[in-house]
């Protein structure tokens, strides 16, 4: 909580003269009843025209100093919150872009959705509103109460007698509130899963027909979300009906007590006109303030919410290591990783690479093959074992420079909806002879021009106007225009046709001779010619060497590759 808070700093001056304005109208909200008292009082029964006019000008002017101040303070305070959540948001989404993948993870990208929509408005709504109301309500409650206290000390005493029952109810309300505020954002955050897995998968799902299935599964997710708010908005609003049961009640009193005063001649009617005036100031005061605790409550849970993850350390540390062998480009020596420090992903993965080689791998679906990439890139620190680039091991390297280093296509990338050139750029300012050799070299050329823009083509979201292929040779070029020291094609020639897939392992092998490639692989024609290929199973090594010695002696290799080429396989 206190870590959003930091966020109000400079614009501490700005809210003290917003403050300042705001308590200037309240001042003159506060003084209309005192002057409508005196002028029924006192200059009314002397039949001064004048008199009347002067007091009746003054009422104008408290109501139009009131009004125009009020409405300043109120564009103070909005404009605050908004550049306090602003500031907040953008260091959230900061923060959430730096943490690690274990980090996110652990959150889960909903909940750190969540927390950069959601959350972020709560904490704008509370920002604002105790400005607006944080100094209103209280002074006028306060000088409410001492007025009417300078008025008529009898019938204050019965007003400040229900002020204990109110405030004891709003602190336990409040207490139990917050609570349950959180578990509402919490329910928030599974309903933004869903909502996310939906639209992922809204093809699978409708091919599978299991549109139904998946209402009644949002419809359950929805469902708890709606109860947790109707508890936490009932709890909240338990206030609002209390406090008027124990201020009317007051207030009925006070109306008893003041005509028998009235009638014993103990005092003037227009003080006790006065005296309901404030009585109902003091009411709707009253009334503000449990506004501000129910929207604290629940800018409190967000603030706790978003103050986590900007608190989070950071995972991934730079450290001076000693470093290895600078003839190898890339290294793993004895690497051990589980994602849960419990279950084992890869277990005593060694192998070295020079510059310029290609290092293939293969096996099973789950048997840690694009762990190994995650693990070079440093997206996840190993539990044992170093990995070393340029003989310097990845954690003494710094992210920036560590990740300029790659090319990389991920298994599952996308691409953004806009224009081709801009999805292969990606911001890197590339020039404009690098684009045109990834995209010859990625063998996108061909259908690039064929488009009426060409490389000006606007893609839709994930490239859904595109083929698979089509996809694949983008995604490649974005890697290849960056002219890495490292390139890594994870599972990217899949929707690739054999001709395609020949063509591009011929151009990489030219055009990118210096380039140290890894490539993770289903099919073993897209990786027979590597210079190393390591065999995965269930994340141990089970092979490594080049295709005619995998072939000669490991057996899984041998049944996957006849399996798929037949006698060709074989041949070297």
């Amino acid at each position: 909580m206190r870590k959003v808070f930091d966020y109000l700093h400079p614009y501490l001056g700005r809210m003290s003269l917003g403050l300042v304005i705001k308590f200037i109208g309240t001042i003159m909200d506060l003084l209309l009843p005192w002057i409508l008292s005196y002028l029924i009082d006192s200059i009314v029964p002397l039949r001064d025209t004048a008199q009347i006019l002067f007091w009746g000008g003054m009422m104008v002017v408290c109501a139009v100093v009131a009004l125009v101040t009020n409405i300043v303070a109120n564009r103070m305070a909005s404009r605050v919150a908004q550049l306090t959540t602003k500031a907040l948001r953008h260091d959230l989404f900061s923060k959430i872009s730096y943490l690690s993948c274990r980090q996110v993870d652990s959150y889960t990208i909903s909940s750190l959705e969540s927390r950069l929509t959601s959350d972020t408005y709560n904490v704008h709504q509370m920002i604002g509103m105790m400005q607006r109301l944080g100094v209103r309500a209280p002074i006028l409650l306060l000088g409410g109460i001492l007025v009417t206290l300078m008025l008529e000390p009898a019938l204050a005493l019965v007003l400040i007698c229900t002020l204990p029952f109110i405030g004891v109810l709003v602190y336990l309300v409040s207490k139990k509130g917050i609570p349950l505020y959180r578990r509402l954002q919490q329910g928030v955050d599974q309903m933004v899963r869903t909502v996310r897995e939906n639209i992922a998968g809204i093809r699978v799902i409708k091919a599978l027909s299991k549109t139904d299935y998946e209402k009644t599964r949002f419809d359950g997710v929805n469902r708890k979300v709606v109860r947790r708010e109707s508890k936490a908005g009932i709890t909240m609003a338990l206030t609002n009906p209390m406090m008027n049961l124990f201020l009317n009640v007051g207030l009925t009193v006070v109306i008893l007590v003041g005509a028998f005063r009235v009638d014993a001649g103990l005092t003037q009617p227009g003080k006790i006109l006065a005296f309901l005036t404030y009585f109902t100031i003091i009411l709707n005061a009253m009334l503000s303030i449990t506004r501000m605790f129910v929207m604290y409550s629940k800018g409190s849970a967000s603030a706790d919410r978003i103050s986590e993850v900007l608190d989070t350390w950071e995972d991934l540390q730079v450290s001076p290591l000693p470093c290895g062998d600078e003839g190898q480009h890339v290294e793993f020596e004895h690497v051990s990783f589980s994602y849960n420090h419990t279950e084992k992903v890869l277990e005593d993965i060694s192998f070295q690479l020079r510059r310029g080689e290609t290092l293939g791998i293969i096996g099973a679906t789950g048997s840690g093959k694009s762990s190994i990439c995650s693990l070079l890139m440093r997206l996840y620190d190993a539990d044992k074992g170093e990995i070393r680039i340029g003989g310097r091991p990845v954690r003494s390297i710094p992210p920036e420079e560590l990740h300029r280093m790659f090319g990389v296509v991920f298994q599952n990338d996308f691409l953004f909806a806009d224009t081709i050139r801009a999805n292969i750029d990606f911001g890197r300012h590339i020039p404009e002879a690098d684009l045109q050799t990834a995209v010859q070299a990625a063998q996108a050329a061909s259908f690039i021009k064929a488009l009426p823009d060409g490389l000006e083509h606007r893609l839709t979201a994930k490239g859904t106007n595109l083929s698979g292929g089509q996809k694949q040779r983008l995604l490649i070029a974005r890697a290849l225009a960056g002219r890495p020291d490292i390139l890594i094609l994870d599972d990217s020639s899949s929707a690739l046709d054999y001709k395609t897939d020949a063509s591009l392992r011929k151009a990489l092998r030219t055009e990118y001779a210096g380039v140290t490639t890894i490539i993770i692989a289903q099919r073993i024609s897209s990786l027979r010619h590597a210079d190393h290929i390591l065999v995965l199973d269930e994340g141990k090594p089970i092979g490594y060497g080049r295709h005619a010695e995998l072939m000669r002696d490991c057996e899984i290799y041998r049944e996957i590759g006849r399996s798929q080429m037949g006698g060709e396989a074989d041949a070297v």
